[in-house]
């Protein structure tokens, strides 16, 4: 191992007498002096199924390595990329900063090293997140490929990334304002309430249908736990779950991974147009 693998390879993070805070803002003055940039407008994060999506809205101006951002570490699943991006979005001058990967619940880093991104982003000047993912849909009629608006979750991991006394509104969560953009944008999406399950095993038929008993259109491995880190961070949230398979017990075919990741090639000019789209009407 080189010297700069061991540098990269302890996250600040795992040290809970560390502000992870404080990890966020050296994590945005690193992006800072790579990207050229002193302040990104936008932060998208590309779940899966949405990794070649960020190459419709605009030219990507610099890409720094995650192992080269504190608190930032390689891709623990396939289809996602290791890498962060700037981009400045065609048409407007503004800058997006975009997250090739996420750290997921399931990877055992931790809380803080899972909404690491949302807080880095903040420190990065973004007032706006948009976060995808990939996901098993309940509803019969979102075939695979289906992109969908989350208009609410539930939070099933049974943690917070909050700390402390933190008492956070999450009335609006998923700004119904930046979803009445995406449909200016995509007047056919249709919008649905996202499930977030540990993971890394797919939920079985009789947890999909307790996670539709409660009010779930969708179900999942992230996003909620980014989602209210956001909001505590000031920022202003977009969720868009593209429907790679249906959920465990929906249809009779066994779930895989490989599955999700044919979904999204296939969806990836539509979510493209989208996502483009939705970046720059921002």
């Amino acid at each position: 191992m080189n010297a700069q693998n061991e540098q990269t390879s302890f996250s600040p993070l795992a040290d809970p007498s560390v502000d992870p805070f404080e990890v966020a803002r050296d994590a945005a003055r690193v992006i800072r002096e790579r990207t050229g940039v002193e302040k990104h407008d936008v932060a998208l994060v590309l779940g899966s199924g949405w990794g070649q999506t960020a190459d419709l809205i605009g030219e990507v101006k610099a890409t720094v390595d995650n192992t080269d951002v504190p608190g930032f570490g390689a891709a623990a699943v396939a289809g996602h990329s290791g890498q962060m991006r700037s981009i400045e979005i065609e048409g407007s001058g503004k800058r997006a900063l975009v997250f090739g990967t996420r750290t997921h619940y399931y990877e055992g880093k931790g809380v803080r090293a899972v909404v690491h991104g949302m807080r880095t982003a903040a420190a990065a000047g973004c007032d706006t997140v948009v976060l995808t993912n990939g996901c098993g849909g309940l509803r019969p009629e979102w075939a695979p490929g289906t992109p969908v608006l989350i208009s609410d979750h539930i939070n099933l991991t049974a943690t917070s990334p909050l700390e402390g006394a933190t008492f956070v509104d999450l009335t609006d969560l998923y700004s119904s304002r930046l979803r009445d953009v995406a449909r200016g944008v995509d007047a056919d999406l249709d919008e649905g309430v996202y499930a977030q399950f540990p993971g890394p095993h797919y939920e079985t038929p009789a947890e999909v249908r307790m996670a539709k008993t409660l009010g779930a259109d969708l179900v999942g491995m992230s996003t909620t736990l980014e989602a209210i880190a956001a909001r505590h961070a000031g920022l202003e949230v977009l969720g868009i779950a593209l429907v790679t398979n249906a959920a465990a017990g929906i249809s009779e075919n066994p779930l895989s991974h490989e599955e999700v990741i044919e979904a999204g090639q296939a969806a990836a000019a539509r979510c493209g147009q989208l996502l483009s789209g939705i970046v720059r009407a921002l």
